[in-house]
This record gives structure tokens, sequence and C-alpha cells, in this order.
């Protein structure tokens, strides 16, 4: 399975009428896993480069609720560059995937939704360290 076939581009339903737009995000649905964690990043600009870290249990989907930024995504083996920038388009991370968000617009918010409660130990901040553990060294 190749890195884009890892990290498929999610495509939420996007409603709207007169009175603007509204999009659905639902557990289960587009998202391929129980929600538990949600946090998002703005205020950055774009010589900030956020992430740098893979995690051993977390599983991620990235939205662009506002704005745009880029997420640079290895597997160790393979590295592809995602742009976000609709809202009604995200971007599903695995565990074990390395990643790195930069490139922020102005008004960009990052919209994070995680699988699991933040426990700062299956955090890899190393590249080096992650790919030892990622090839099995």
């Amino acid at each position: 399975m190749n890195l884009r076939e890892k990290c498929p581009i999610i495509h939420f339903g996007d409603l709207g009428d007169e009175r603007g737009k509204l999009v659905v995000i639902e557990s289960g649905q587009a998202i391929p896993f129980e929600i538990k964690r949600v946090f998002y990043i703005y205020d950055s600009d774009a010589t900030v480069v956020r992430g740098q870290h893979a995690n051993r249990q977390s599983e991620f989907v990235l939205i662009n609720v506002a704005g745009s930024s880029k997420v640079r995504i290895s597997d160790g083996e393979e590295e592809i560059v995602v742009e976000l920038n609709r809202p009604m388009t995200g971007v599903y991370i695995p565990r074990m995937i390395w990643k790195d968000m930069y490139d922020f617009s102005e008004d960009s918010i990052l919209l994070v939704l995680a699988s699991t409660h933040y426990d700062g130990a299956e955090y890899i901040r190393s590249y080096e360290e992650y790919l030892k553990e990622v090839k099995g060294k």
C-alpha cells in the first residue's frame, strides 16, 4: 500500500442553501475512528512548522476549516505533501506516520481530530528515532 492509500483525502458532506454552508463530521462515518480529542491550530504564520512528530497509537484527521496549510507526510519510505484549503476536505493520518504542518495562511485554522486522549509518551519527536522504530531497527 502506498502512502496516498495509507493517508487518503476524506471528503465531507457540504450542505448549504441561501443561509450558508454546513459540513457534517461524524465518528464511524467519514472519520475511521471514534473521536476522543479535538484541537485546532491558529495564529501560525507561513514560517512556522508544527507537528514534527509521529504517534505510536493515535490516528488523526486534519482539516483546514479556514485558510490553508500544507502537511508533509512520511512513512519512512515515501513522502507526500497535501495542501489543505477547503473546509469540506481532510486528510487521514494513521498511527506511526511522521507529519509536519507548515505554510499556514494568515487566516488558517487547522482542526485536528484524534483517536486518543493526549499521552506525551506515545509521541516520537526525533525523525531518526522514528526511522529506527518504523524500520524495526
